[in-house]
């Protein structure tokens, strides 16, 4: 699962497109100011956003925040519904 754009929103929301042609909005305002996302306190940081060759959002200082994450935010599908292992892991153990 790989981003292939990011657009920045209002109120530290991302606007994204997957891969698979998903498209949606995920909130990460819960993260500002909090250990390394310290550096979105200042909005114009936030807001230089950019989509790495292998599908995740960046941000400068090497910043970054997993695709599979933001789209199971996005869409509010668990991680056994992108990764059907993990199901049959649990039933296993």
């Amino acid at each position: 699962m790989k981003i292939v754009k990011a657009t920045v929103l209002g109120e530290y929301r991302l606007a994204l497109e997957f891969d698979n042609g998903e498209r949606g909005t995920v909130d990460v305002s819960g993260l500002v100011g909090r250990g390394v996302f310290q550096t979105w306190s200042d909005p114009k940081h936030f807001e230089q956003v950019s989509v790495t060759a292998e599908g995740a959002v960046e941000w400068p200082g090497q910043l970054d925040l997993c695709p599979d994450s933001l789209y199971l935010q996005m869409t509010g599908k668990k991680a056994e519904d992108l990764f059907p292992a993990l199901g049959s892991q649990a039933t296993h153990a």
